[in-house]
C-alpha cells in the first residue's frame, strides 16, 4: 500500500474512534416510573452560544413524556422585536422538544452535552413535572428576558428549586460566586475580539458588583457543578442529588478558560497602531487632514457616548447603567465639532481619561480596563493635538 494511502487511512480511523468517543448513546428508557434529567450545553461558535444552554428533561413512557423543557427561545418575528431588544424588553418563551432530535442538533452543532440524572422523590418529580407543563401552556411560555437575573439558566434553576422546597437556593444564596457577572461574561467571551470589546464598553458597574452563589447560576455549567454538589435531603446522609452523570457528546471546539485572562494589550495595540497610522499620514498630508482625522474621532466619540448615555438612561438594560466608560465616550465631544469648543474638547478629552483612572485604582471599581486601553491612547493623541492647534 503506497504511504501516502496509508497515512489517509490511519487519520481515517483516528478520526472515527475520536467519534466514537466524543458520543455516547442515550440511556435506556425505563419501562416503568419516570426520570428528570439536568441537560447542560456547552458554549457554540455563535456568539449568542459562548454562555451555553440547559434544560430538564423528563422521562415518563406512561404519559408520552421524554421531552427537553427549556426557555431558551425566541423569536425574530414577534412584534417590534428590535425595539424590544434595544429597550432590553426581550421576550423568550419555554418550549417541550422531543428529546432525540435536540441532542442531535446539539452533536450536530458540536457542542458538549452533559446529562445528570436527579435523585427526586416522587412528589418532588411531579412537581417539578407539573410545573414545567404548566411553564410551556400558552398563555405562560412567555417571560420578560434578563442576562443575568432571568435568562435560560435562572429558569430551569427556579423550577429545579421550587421541585426540591428551596433546597438549592438554601445551599447556595450565602455563599459568595467564585466568579462575578463580569469575570463570568468576560471569561466566556474573550476569544471574540468584537464582540468581547461591545460588552465591554456598555455593561457598566452592576455586573461588577459581588454576587453569591445562587446568582452565579445565570450560567449553565455552573448549576451543573452545584447541583453535582447538593445532597438529597430526603435520603439518607450524604446521598447526592444527581445519581448519574454522562457526557452524552464532547466537543471539539476550544474550552474556555476558567478565569478571565488579561487581553487589554491587544486592544492597546490596535490602539496604537490607529495613532501612529494617523501621525505618520499627517506628515504626508496637508495641515486639514489631521484635522479632519481629530473631527472625525470626536464625532466617533461623541456618538458612542451618546448610544452609552441613551442605554444607562432610557433603557431598561440595568447592566448598561453606571458606566465608567461615559467618561472616555464624553457625548459633549460632539460640542468640540465647533472650533470655538476645541479647548473644551482637549480638557474633556484629557480630563475623562485622568478621571477614568481614578475611577479605576478605587476599591470598588467597574472594570474597564480593555476599554481604558483602547480609548486613552486616542483621546490623548486628539487632546494633544488641539491644545497645539
Amino acid at each position: 500500500m503506497p504511504p501516502e494511502r496509508s497515512i489517509r487511512l490511519l487519520l481515517a480511523v483516528l478520526a472515527l474512534l475520536a467519534c466514537a468517543r466524543a458520543t455516547a448513546a442515550l440511556p435506556a428508557v425505563p419501562e416503568n416510573g419516570a426520570e428528570a434529567w439536568l441537560v447542560t450545553v456547552g458554549p457554540g461558535e455563535v456568539y449568542w452560544e459562548r454562555f451555553g444552554h440547559n434544560a430538564i428533561w423528563l422521562r415518563e413512557p406512561a404519559a408520552g413524556l421524554d421531552h427537553t423543557f427549556n426557555f431558551g427561545f425566541f423569536d425574530f418575528e414577534q412584534k417590534d422585536f428590535m425595539l424590544r431588544f434595544l429597550r432590553g424588553r426581550m421576550l423568550y418563551f419555554a418550549v417541550a422538544l422531543p428529546a432525540a432530535s435536540e441532542f442531535d442538533f446539539y452533536r450536530r452543532e458540536n457542542r458538549d452535552v452533559r446529562l445528570q440524572k436527579l435523585a427526586l422523590s416522587t412528589e418532588q418529580y411531579r412537581s417539578l413535572r407539573d410545573d414545567l407543563l404548566n411553564e410551556i401552556r400558552p398563555e405562560n411560555r412567555t417571560y420578560r428576558y434578563d442576562y443575568y437575573r432571568n435568562n435560560c439558566s435562572t429558569r430551569v434553576r427556579d423550577a429545579l428549586d421550587a421541585a426540591l422546597g428551596g433546597e438549592l437556593r438554601a445551599a447556595t444564596a450565602d455563599a459568595a460566586a467564585q466568579l462575578d457577572y463580569r469575570d463570568q461574561t468576560r471569561r466566556l467571551t474573550q476569544m471574540d475580539y468584537w464582540y468581547y470589546l461591545g460588552l465591554e464598553l456598555a455593561l457598566g458597574y452592576p455586573v461588577d458588583r459581588p454576587v453569591s452563589r445562587w446568582d452565579e447560576m445565570f450560567i449553565p455549567t455552573v448549576l451543573a457543578d452545584e447541583a453535582a454538589a447538593l445532597p438529597a435531603a430526603d435520603r439518607a446522609a450524604g446521598s447526592p442529588l444527581v445519581t448519574r452523570d454522562t457526557m452524552l457528546a464532547v466537543s471539539t471546539l476550544p474550552a474556555a478558560p476558567a478565569r478571565p485572562g488579561s487581553v487589554w494589550y491587544r486592544y492597546l495595540a490596535l490602539s496604537l497602531f490607529v495613532v501612529g497610522v494617523g501621525w505618520a499620514s499627517g506628515r504626508f498630508m496637508p495641515p486639514a487632514w489631521l484635522a479632519a482625522l481629530c473631527n472625525a474621532w470626536l464625532l466617533l466619540a461623541g456618538t458612542g457616548g451618546l448610544v452609552l448615555a441613551g442605554l444607562w438612561l432610557f433603557t431598561d438594560h440595568e447592566v448598561a447603567r453606571m458606566n465608567a466608560n461615559v467618561l472616555l465616550l464624553d457625548p459633549l465631544l460632539l460640542l468640540a465639532l465647533a472650533p470655538v469648543f476645541r479647548r473644551v474638547g482637549a480638557v474633556l478629552l484629557a480630563g475623562g481619561v485622568a478621571a477614568a483612572v481614578v475611577l479605576l485604582l478605587w476599591p470598588l471599581h467597574q472594570y474597564n480596563l480593555d476599554a481604558m486601553a483602547l480609548l486613552a491612547p486616542l483621546n490623548l493623541a486628539v487632546a494633544g493635538y488641539f491644545r497645539k492647534a
